[in-house]
């Protein structure tokens, strides 16, 4: 298929900017099998749900990854995170009105220093002065790396709006956004129904906003991200479908992570790295119905969710979203989706 097939007009006005007072707030649009798109609350879920269900959440964490300084020459730099390779080490993205040498000291604001000691392809290696350590550096002066498309600088607030409650593992760039609109109270009532939860790891990389840069699909690079399927989970989805629920995917992560860990045929425990690149043609091996945000145009996240409940159906629901007037993206609303036969 071509990137030009995931086209959808949205007006800029659809897009939020900030998260609503209450996590649970958010429209809930519903796309069962062979019904048109039913529009309800997100704490109408549980309706949708049924006891023996068993939720799949990612419970990576955002890292405050943006950071903000001057090279000794004077140009001011903005850094952003891509992964944490050792405890003084990232790679990251460096915008610069000029791409540092190797050996060239940059200065962060709030009295931090690194070196650039390597490039590799578009990202920079760096080296974090002595005593000081990524992650310490990163909670002193760090900055929640909001998505391009919200138009605003971060907030105080956006260091808890932009977690899930249940976040725990450090690592992300970007939050698993589908997993931001649930609260503690949920989980509960969702639990007391017979819904029970677990969770995987997959660590958001800012490649997740990159644009489809090629018009064919099939020459498109998909970018990597780590993760991890622990064997609590591949034993709790087993007993799910033995016992006949549905696994419920939290987010377009957890489904890449859960396909990929059963590419083989089987679902495994696994830890790695994934780049899978969903789109209409995969068959899905593990997930039955997800919960998702909606998604930029021509973004592998909208492949992801077209392949799963069918392009035409996703492609008119995005419509449907856009004439009724949804939130669109990390702080929107959400969908339901259960997969296409």
């Amino acid at each position: 298929m071509l990137k030009s097939d995931f086209h959808y007009h949205l007006p800029e006005a659809l897009i939020a900017q900030k998260p609503l007072d209450h996590r649970t707030s958010s429209r809930l649009l519903v796309l069962l099998k062979d019904q048109a798109p039913l529009d309800r609350q997100f704490t109408d879920l549980s309706t949708f749900l049924l006891p023996g269900d068993l939720l799949v959440l990612n419970d990576t964490r955002v890292i405050p990854a943006r950071l903000f300084g001057s090279k000794e020459t004077g140009g001011r730099f903005e850094i952003l995170i891509e992964r944490v390779l050792d405890e003084s080490t990232a790679l990251v993205h460096l915008r610069a009105s000029k791409s540092p040498k190797p050996g060239t000291r940059l200065l962060i604001d709030g009295g931090y220093a690194c070196t650039m000691v390597e490039r590799v392809d578009a990202l920079f290696v760096i080296v974090f002065d002595p005593p000081y350590r990524v992650m310490e550096v990163l909670c002193s002066v760090g900055h929640i790396p909001l998505p391009p498309y919200i138009c605003r600088e971060d907030m105080e607030a956006d260091k808890e709006r932009y977690q899930t409650v249940f976040s725990k593992t450090d690592g992300a760039v970007a939050a698993p956004t589908a997993g931001l609109h649930f609260d503690s109270e949920m989980l509960n009532r969702l639990g007391a129904l017979g819904i029970d939860h677990t969770f995987v790891t997959l660590h958001v990389g800012s490649g997740t906003f990159l644009p489809v840069r090629v018009e064919n699909l099939d020459d498109h690079p998909m970018h990597a991200e780590r993760y991890t399927v622990p064997k609590e989970t591949v034993q709790k989805i087993k007993a799910t479908g033995d016992r006949g629920g549905r696994i419920v995917a939290v987010g377009t992560t957890v489904t890449r992570a859960l396909e990929s860990a059963s590419d083989q045929g089987t679902l495994e425990a696994r830890e790695g790295e994934t780049r899978l690149f969903i789109r209409p043609g995969y068959e899905f091996k593990v997930v039955d119905a997800m919960v998702t945000n909606f998604h930029l145009p021509e973004s592998t996240l909208l492949t992801l969710v077209c392949a799963f409940s069918g392009y035409e159906r996703i492609m008119a629901a995005y419509r449907h979203a856009v004439q009724q007037q949804y939130r669109f993206f990390s702080y929107g609303d959400a969908m339901f989706l259960e997969r296409s036969p």
